[in-house]
């Protein structure tokens, strides 16, 4: 784990990070490579950048504010608390999100080292301190950035050739 005086800033790194990511993804590919699942039953690019929304709007930024007001927060489903599909543009999701984290980063930058053992009571995984939290969402942003990745590989590591073996971490048709 970071050492204290460290964690803000990583954590700030890597969540600045994924916004011009997304856009430059959304920007720079189609609608049918971001919305195709690497296999059936998994997330698309696009699913992941929705549930990367979903946790920005309600989720990550909430349960800051839960800890620095001393309460508790709920758990989050994304399989039932998710938001479907509305037909937004690829696009326009990355925009939003980028707006959202422009105002997660604002609140990020207002805590102070001994912010992060503040602890709040998760349903599922009783106590929880803001620090920890903070390294989830890190951890959560490039596991969902890397699982969207991973969808654009697929047709482009199918077709590579002799060199599909280098891939087989990324590979998702040889499982």
């Amino acid at each position: 784990m970071a050492a204290v005086t460290t964690v803000l800033p990583e954590v700030r790194a890597i969540l600045t990070t994924t916004p011009p990511r997304w856009l430059a993804l959304t920007d720079g590919m189609t609608l049918e490579a971001l919305t195709r699942p690497p296999v059936e039953g998994e997330w698309s690019a696009v699913a992941c950048l929705r549930h990367l929304l979903d946790t920005e709007r309600s989720v990550f930024p909430v349960r800051v504010r839960a800890f620095l007001a001393g309460a508790d927060f709920p758990a989050f489903d994304p399989n039932t608390e998710g938001s479907p599909d509305g037909g937004e543009s690829p696009r326009d999701l990355a925009a939003e999100f980028a707006r959202l984290r422009a105002g997660s980063l604002a609140l990020i930058d207002k805590l102070r080292a001994d912010d992060l053992a503040r602890t709040a009571h998760h349903p599922e995984l009783g106590p929880v301190t803001l620090g920890e939290m903070l390294h989830e969402w890190a951890a959560h942003d490039l596991n969902h950035t890397v699982q969207a990745e991973r969808a654009l590989m697929r047709p482009f590591i199918a077709a590579c050739g002799p060199w599909r073996p280098g891939f087989a971490d990324h590979d998702v048709s040889s499982r």
